[in-house]
C-alpha cells in the first residue's frame, strides 16, 4: 500500500507538513538553484558540452518540480508503481539523478569557465562568458550539495524503516 498522505478530500489542498519538512525546504532550494543554473547558461551563448549541461539541468529541474508538486499536494499515490515507493523514488532521484547530473554539469561549466579565464583581465574588450560559466558552476555545485543532503535525509528515513517522506 502507498505511504499515508494527507487526508483525502474532494478538493486539492496543500500538504503543509511537507512544506515545513527538511525535504520540502531542500526541494525549494534545489528548484531555485536549478533554475538559476539553467537560466544563466541559456541566457548566454553556449557551445559544445554546455548543451549537455543545460539538458541535464533542465531534466533534473523538471523532475524535481514534478516530485515537489506531487508531494506538496499529497498525490504521490496517483503515480503508478512509484507512488507506493515514494521515499525510494525520492532517494533514487536525489542521489542518482540530482547529484550525478549536477556534478557532471558543474564540472563542465567549471572547465569552460577555466578556459575563458583569460578574458577576466582588465582592459579585455571582447564579450566574455567567464562570469556566466562561473556563476552557473557555483549554482550547480550548491544544487548538487542540496541533492546530496536530501538524498541522505531520505536514506536515513529509509534505514529507520520509515516509509513516508516526512
Amino acid at each position: 500500500p502507498p505511504p499515508p498522505g494527507p487526508p483525502a478530500r474532494g478538493s486539492l489542498s496543500l500538504h503543509r507538513a511537507y512544506l515545513r519538512s527538511p525535504l520540502g525546504l531542500l526541494r525549494l532550494g534545489q528548484l531555485a538553484l536549478g533554475a538559476a543554473f539553467w537560466v544563466t547558461v541559456a541566457a548566454h551563448k553556449y557551445e559544445g558540452a554546455a548543451h549537455f549541461a543545460l539538458f541535464a539541468a533542465v531534466l533534473v529541474w523538471l523532475l524535481t518540480l514534478a516530485l515537489f508538486g506531487l508531494s506538496l499536494l499529497g498525490r504521490w499515490a496517483l503515480v503508478p508503481w512509484l507512488g507506493s515507493r515514494w521515499l525510494l523514488t525520492n532517494l533514487v532521484h536525489d542521489l542518482a539523478l540530482g547529484v550525478g547530473l549536477y556534478a557532471a554539469a558543474t564540472g563542465i561549466m567549471g572547465y569552460k569557465a577555466g578556459r575563458k579565464s583569460y578574458c577576466n583581465l582588465p582592459g579585455y574588450s571582447q564579450h566574455c562568458l567567464y562570469s556566466a560559466y562561473l556563476g552557473a558552476s557555483v549554482c550547480g555545485g550548491i544544487a548538487a550539495c542540496l541533492y546530496l543532503f536530501s538524498g541522505l535525509y531520505c536514506l536515513s528515513r529509509r534505514c529507520r524503516d520509515q516509509r513516508d517522506i516526512i
